[in-house]
């Protein structure tokens, strides 16, 4: 019986780390779908006063007038249809991530799905404390092409990855004060037989007492009620087990940590 309850317990713990990963991805959605909506309602709103103003045009005969307001009316009803389809894009993006996943893989641009992640993980940031900021550089390696990797999974772990990084230098911010600037890093590229993905941080960094430990199921460097401990652990048996690559840490107490994924170069189709 002892048994069971902690088969149990550990089944709720592990679908309480999935859904708070949901909630954070959520919240980064959220903010993406906010933007080109603010565009649509401010672009609609304008339009709505130009077409009062062309009328009172008319009405005085001005005709030219009208006819370069309603120049200015189609103007912003193209921008309103581009905006429209970018929330429209990123909706279905959402439908695509929060798809049930069966373990299928499928060709992957890893750039582009690290870089949706890393936006998305920044604006969920953002979302939960709005004074937060950090700067954010990019290396994608354009030769990998697609990779054969499950969509959803990947990006959790990417997702987990980019969300401890830019709470790492959140809380060294908060420690330094203007004495310090956030940066994360995202970098891709072809090693050997091994596609390489490092998520970099100039945070807090990891004690080496305790670097042996993070991908142990439970086991968390942070506060009470911040984490669960099952982040790193799933992670690590996405990337070991789920698609037999190597997920590693190099890092320093006070000197930031980067983490390092390996695929192996025979899960890469042509792009």
């Amino acid at each position: 019986m002892a048994l069971a309850d902690l088969k149990s317990a550990q089944a709720q713990l592990i679908q309480a780390e999935k859904m708070a990963s949901l909630g954070e991805l959520t919240a980064g959605i959220a903010h993406e779908i906010q933007n080109p909506l603010n565009f649509v309602n401010n672009f609609s709103e304008l339009s709505g006063e130009l077409i009062r103003e062309m009328e009172e045009e008319l009405e005085k005969g001005n005709k030219q007038e009208a006819k370069n307001i309603a120049e200015d009316i189609q103007s912003n009803l193209e921008k309103i249809n581009f905006h429209g389809r970018r929330a429209d894009a990123i909706v279905k993006g959402m439908l695509l991530h929060s798809r049930t996943s069966r373990g299928d893989k499928e060709a992957t641009d890893i750039n582009a799905l690290a870089e949706e992640f890393l936006r998305l993980s920044y604006h969920g940031m953002r979302a939960r404390n709005h004074s937060f900021n950090a700067d954010m550089y990019t290396s994608f390696d354009a030769s990998i092409g697609k990779i054969q990797v499950n969509r959803q999974e990947i990006g959790r772990v990417l997702l987990n990855l980019f969300n401890n990084a830019f709470y790492a230098v959140g809380e060294k911010k908060t420690k330094m004060k203007d004495n310090y600037e956030p940066i994360v890093t995202v970098n891709t590229r072809l090693s050997g037989n091994s596609i390489i993905i490092e998520v970099k941080d100039n945070g807090m960094g990891i004690p080496e007492k305790v670097k042996d430990k993070i991908f142990q199921p439970f086991f968390t460097t942070k506060p009470t009620g911040e984490g669960t401990g099952l982040g790193l652990s799933l992670s690590y048996d996405i990337i070991t087990k789920g698609h037999n690559g190597l997920i590693t840490v190099d890092s320093a107490e006070e000197n930031g940590a980067t983490f390092i994924i390996q695929l192996p170069i025979d899960i890469t189709t042509s792009s």
